[in-house]
């Protein structure tokens, strides 16, 4: 699909993501005999999350949201159509949760105008949404083995890399997120007998 999209075309993976206040211990190599240790909060709060990113540009859209829900999923498309004024069509690649197919999504989708268009990966399958893998470089950055005082610090810390850094270190992260692949030219290689 990517390939035989018009100028006027984009695509965005979109999902929501549920980081809770609390330490994530991951393992880690570390020297015979040493110890390891993390102080670790009694923070049971968590973040509710809807996101979007375009794999083109890195750019990404996440509201901060009380509950996921049907409002929560006509805000998340609403910030793709803000954001490309210029795109007659906005392809958005999202799971089957009942709050994306409820009325009142559908009948925002059918409204005259609307230029988002709903693609609904198949079930049990997270691997085909892009941004699953968003949420995996997050949490590998900001939640794991990171220790944060309050839910502000913490919301703080996981909004600004989604936010800022995402967008800005796009490069850096974007053969973790993308199913994109070097293209290997067979000139470059010899056969060794």
């Amino acid at each position: 699909m990517r390939n035989s999209l018009g100028p006027d075309e984009a695509i965005v993976y979109a999902n929501a993501v549920h980081p809770a206040h609390q330490v994530q211990y991951v393992g880690q190599w570390l020297p015979y005999n040493e110890r390891c240790a993390i102080a670790a909060n009694s923070g049971r709060k968590r973040l509710n999350l809807h996101g979007a990113i375009d794999l083109e540009t890195g750019m990404t859209r996440i509201v901060e949201v009380a509950m996921v829900d049907v409002m929560s999923t006509l805000a998340l498309f609403e910030a793709p159509e803000r954001a490309y004024p210029a795109m007659r069509r906005i392809h958005v690649f999202i799971d089957n949760a009942r709050y994306h197919k409820a009325v009142l999504v559908r009948e925002w989708l059918a409204r005259p105008g609307c230029r988002i268009v709903p693609h609904f990966v198949p079930p049990y399958c997270p691997h085909l949404n892009r941004i699953e893998r968003l949420w995996g470089v997050m949490h590998r950055h900001v939640t794991r083995n990171k220790r944060y005082e309050t839910i502000g610090e913490f919301a703080d810390a996981v909004l600004t890399f989604l936010r800022e850094e995402v967008p800005k270190r796009f490069g850096e992260f974007a053969s973790t997120i993308t199913d994109n692949f070097r293209v290997i030219d067979p000139k470059d290689f010899q056969i060794a007998a």
